[in-house]
């Protein structure tokens, strides 16, 4: 007899129907799963044995065929589990019921018939409802970030008991329903602050602009002067998560496995922070079947790559494509996937291999030429897209001892989102949404400094030895610290506050 399931599998961030046919026949026992299945697919036929034995269910004796439908994309993971369990039991006749066909199922079963969680219950949810059905049939562990989407029926269960006795109409599930702005409203809190930073006024507006304009950013200081704690606290002061965009992440954090059954939203800005020893396929990501990076679960947030120069060369070059484009393609002999990658690309890396170069309180004893490998070590090409280079000296014990840090994250954020408010309004025929992402035509036609602001300029470049990318660099910086203060006109303050923040074009003696 032949019976069909639908389930769902995921491709990138993006799920697609899978129609799980099983038939069953007479002869020797034998059980042949079809349809480009990967390791975990296949060993489902053991799974789905015990479980549906352990489930006081009876196992088909005969002939046992399994298609995963389309046949010509491969399938991954644990999730065909329960839908190939029902669909052994509608072909055996054990379970009647039309009521299959108006669900997606899917589900990993455990040998005695529990049902664990897996991954992409977000998109599948999305999928489920974009394409009519009624509703979901998945784990209870993956009900509540299913239950964002509206207008299907997420039904989340425990065992393959309850699947089989609702789809019998013996048992009724009661929908999961979940509170989305409740939700959102009651995640998105940080956990850091800007006022537990204390000194460092100078990175601290740095990162301000940074955060206005979506620029990115390098810090370079000796070690233990505040990098990595001034750049945790970056996603405070960026503008708030819309409704949007925190599906977007959360579909990215759901298909890589890394959301909590708690939260079941991401409703805060993402921080990565990845160490040095990272692979290229561990940052923008990979693998036989290419899964989320680095690049992407920071998507919307912010990326931080501390200890700069001591990533791999290789590493460091396979961001272009994401900083440029917002987005990475991973191609391989069968697919191409491509994952959302819109990220802040905060930088730290210490002024030169023992990190005490112009601290007062050290000695460096590093060569000029090794100070210049090592900043080498960071290309052209990268230092080019770039924008805010700000040195981060070490805190004195004077700032060390006050009793506050200074200004809180929601008043730096209020001054980042009126910035922002305006870019909008300057792009809104545009496909950007931020001063960064203006390209050569908008710089032109945006950034015009005012005479004394040009005449800074001219200095810059050859007194500075400032580069052609510096200095367009500088135009798009000095153009978001004027929204910063709501000024129409580029002042020669607003430039000379950006030249600051281009520390490494300058000359060195």
């Amino acid at each position: 007899m032949l019976a069909r399931v639908l389930s769902s599998s995921v491709l990138g961030v993006e799920a697609y129907q899978v129609e799980v046919e099983v038939d069953t026949s007479r002869g020797l026992p034998q059980f042949n799963l079809v349809g480009l299945p990967e390791g975990a697919v296949k060993e489902s036929k053991e799974r789905v044995k015990s479980a549906i034995r352990n489930s006081g269910y009876e196992y088909p004796a005969g002939k046992i065929t399994v298609n995963l439908a389309p046949a010509d994309i491969r399938k991954e993971g644990s999730a065909f589990d329960l839908p190939i369990a029902i669909g052994l039991l509608i072909a055996e006749g054990v379970l009647q019921s039309s009521r299959v066909q108006d669900y997606l199922v899917m589900g990993e079963l455990s040998l005695d018939g529990r049902l664990k969680p897996v991954r992409g219950g977000l998109p599948i949810a999305i999928l489920a409802r974009n394409s009519g059905r009624r509703g979901l049939v998945l784990p209870s562990s993956n009900a509540r970030e299913a239950a964002i989407v509206e207008g299907i029926d997420v039904l989340g269960v425990d065992h393959l008991t309850e699947v089989f006795e609702f789809f019998n109409s013996d048992r009724e599930l009661s929908p999961v329903r979940v509170d989305v702005n409740g939700l959102f409203s009651q995640h998105s809190v940080y956990e850091f602050d800007f006022n537990e930073v204390r000194g460092q006024e100078h990175a601290k507006r740095a990162l301000e602009v940074a955060a206005a304009g979506g620029h990115n950013i390098l810090m370079v200081g000796p070690p233990g002067s505040g990098k990595t704690m001034l750049a945790k606290r970056l996603p405070t002061v960026l503008p708030r998560l819309s409704l949007e965009e925190a599906i977007q992440t959360t579909k990215i954090y759901s298909v890589a496995g890394l959301l909590s059954s708690q939260s079941a939203i991401v409703a805060t800005r993402p921080f990565r922070s990845p160490h040095h020893t990272i692979s290229d396929a561990g940052l923008v990501g990979g693998g036989t079947i290419p899964r989320p990076g680095e690049v992407s679960l920071a998507h919307n947030g912010v990326l931080f790559l501390d200890e700069l120069p001591e990533f791999s060369r290789n590493v460091l070059e396979v961001l272009r494509q994401p900083i440029e484009e917002g987005k990475v393609t991973i191609s391989r002999a069968l697919s191409s996937m491509t994952y959302p990658a819109n990220f802040m690309l905060v930088g730290a890396m210490n002024p030169c291999p023992c990190g005490y170069l112009g601290d007062p309180a050290h000695s460096c004893h590093c060569t000029p030429l090794q100070i210049q490998r090592y900043r080498s070590r960071i290309s052209g090409p990268l230092l080019d897209r770039i924008d805010i280079q700000v040195e981060v000296p070490a805190v004195r014990w004077q700032e060390l001892a006050q009793e506050t840090g200074g200004e809180a994250s929601a008043e730096i954020g209020a001054r980042v989102e009126l910035a922002r408010k305006i870019q909008e309004d300057r792009f809104s025929r545009a496909k950007i949404f931020c001063n960064a992402q203006m390209g050569s035509r908008m710089i032109r036609k945006y950034c015009q400094p005012e005479k004394e602001g040009e005449r800074l300029l001219q200095l810059a470049v050859d007194k500075l030895g400032m580069s052609a990318r510096g200095y367009t660099r500088v135009l798009k910086v000095a153009r978001t610290i004027a929204d910063l203060e709501d000024s129409a006109t580029m002042r020669s303050s607003h430039v000379s506050e950006a030249i600051q923040y281009r520390s490494l074009d300058r000359l060195t003696e």
